[in-house]
């Protein structure tokens, strides 16, 4: 008999959706398995023909993962496509021919470093908040100025309710009424940053992610991507 796998495992491990997503569409009936509608954890084999949207797709098992870095410049949405005609992250990978997926996100407005990949595993392994993986966000912020780091430091739940753990604060530099935090979270809640300025009186004009784990955007420049190193892919897989 041949060896089965689930189907989320499956589509994500070869980049193709998410888990997450993948049982989105099972539950939104998008995806089938020899014609039939798929459900949640349905087995899949070689051979099995898997549709979304009436679409076969195919699953490369032997491929190599690709994994690249991306400055994100504002004016983009962190999604491989977009209903409302948005320019999408994916639309700067000039050069890359193989299907990546952004992994986290990055909303509109914010800048700076996405890690995108066919590796659906490592991209549900690094999203998932029980691996509490680091994110570093250079925050440039006007306001309430006078304490702003113990305020932000202090809080503990966000304006709906929502538990955050710790983050670490610092100043970095200060000038012309506008100073620039190093804001450093383990989460990865919608808008997070953004959400513990306002509670802290802080309006925010610019926030840049310079760091996500040990992967330093370093001098990558806005919209522009790279392939990361052997180091840097070893280091992240072990991570």
């Amino acid at each position: 008999m041949a060896k089965t796998i689930r189907i989320q495992k499956y589509l994500g491990d070869g980049g193709i959706l998410s888990r997450r997503k993948t049982e989105e569409y099972i539950k939104a009936g998008r995806i089938t398995v020899n014609g039939r509608p798929a459900a949640p954890g349905h087995p899949v084999a070689p051979g099995d023909v898997i549709a979304i949207d009436g679409q076969r797709v195919r699953v490369e098992r032997d491929k190599e993962n690709l994994y690249l870095m991306l400055n994100k410049p504002r004016g983009y949405v962190t999604t491989t496509s977009d209903e409302l005609g948005r320019r999408c992250v994916t639309q700067l990978l000039e050069g890359v021919e193989a299907r990546v997926y952004p992994v986290g996100r990055l909303d509109m407005d914010s800048e700076g470093l996405l890690l995108l990949t066919s590796d659906g595993t490592l991209a549900q392994r690094m999203t998932h908040p029980s691996h509490r993986i680091e994110k570093e966000y250079s925050v440039t912020v006007t306001g309430r100025l006078e304490g702003c780091e113990a305020r932000l430091a202090a809080l503990r739940t966000l304006e709906d309710g929502s538990s955050i753990a710790p983050a670490r604060v610092r100043t970095v530099a200060e000038r012309n009424g506008r100073r620039i935090l190093s804001v450093v979270i383990c989460q990865g809640l919608n808008r997070q940053v953004r959400r513990m300025c306002a509670l802290a009186e802080l309006r925010v004009e610019r926030l840049v992610r310079i760091r996500e784990g040990g992967l330093e955007l370093g001098g990558l420049q806005p919209g522009h991507w790279r392939f990361l190193t052997g180091e840097e892919r070893d280091r992240l897989l072990r991570s």
